[in-house]
């Protein structure tokens, strides 16, 4: 078990890439909290993880609300006190909300930094500490290419997810010293709940898998891999890097 002993949060670990993340995090020895806003797919990955034996509390957590996560740190260390990974994934996409700059409402450009970029950034804010007092952690932020190449209709989406790349490099220039690595994940197209709408349509769902040298759609169980490795020992000359898990997406 690469991450025994290991205290581990992951946000929103209800669904998707969280609960991948979350689910193998418990397979692998760690003691997981599921930072979820809703309730019942938080109480289900709780339910989960430690159903296959592993150990998990669910916390509900609105990563936007600041006293939230700031009780949700404190909770965490009450419980184990200790906090050795932080995997910053919860976010939200408002498709049918999305356009360009010029269109955009200020409504859908607040909600989604609030969630996408902010979130991380209290997150981290509120774990920090811990891994200072602890001497050392590591902390993976869940990005996404649309943050670092252009796509249309995604102005918000998209400056969030590049927002979460800057805020990367700046947390893993000024916490390596401290013994606390910081890196990203960038997925490619992943079968989750976010992206069920786009993916409800057949020629989309075609279009995204085929778009992908690897000619298939991702799913949550790809990125859980290389989150355990950012996650154990295995990584500990891995600071500030952006490791991506798309299919090959952006090497053409």
């Amino acid at each position: 078990m690469r991450l025994k002993n290991k205290v581990a949060i992951v946000t929103g670990a209800g669904a998707g890439i969280g609960r991948g993340i979350a689910e193998r995090f418990g397979r692998e020895g760690a003691s997981v909290v599921v930072a979820e806003v809703d309730t019942a797919s938080g109480a289900g990955a709780e339910r989960a993880i430690c159903e296959a034996g592993g150990s998990a509390v669910f916390i509900e957590t609105d990563v936007s609300q600041e006293a939230q996560v700031k009780s949700m740190a404190q909770k965490t260390l009450d419980r184990y006190g200790r906090i050795d990974v932080l995997c910053n994934n919860a976010g939200i996409l408002l498709i049918h909300e999305e356009t360009r700059a010029h269109e955009l409402t200020n409504e859908t450009w607040d909600r989604t930094m609030a969630v996408n970029l902010r979130g991380y950034w209290l997150c981290s804010k509120y774990v920090i500490p811990a891994m200072l007092r602890q001497g050392g952690g590591t902390i993976i932020h869940v990005a996404s290419p649309t943050g670092i190449f252009g796509f249309t209709r995604l102005t918000a989406y998209s400056t969030s997810k590049g927002g979460v790349v800057g805020l990367m490099r700046a947390m893993a220039a000024d916490y390596a010293p401290d013994g606390i690595r910081v890196n990203a994940i960038v997925p490619g197209t992943i079968d989750t709940p976010m992206n069920a709408v786009e993916l409800s349509d057949p020629k989309m769902r075609q279009h995204f898998a085929e778009i992908a040298p690897a000619r298939r759609l991702g799913t949550p169980e790809d990125l859980a891999g290389i989150a355990v490795f950012l996650a154990s020992e295995d990584s500990n000359y891995c600071v500030g890097g952006i490791f991506t898990v798309d299919g090959g997406l952006t090497a053409v």
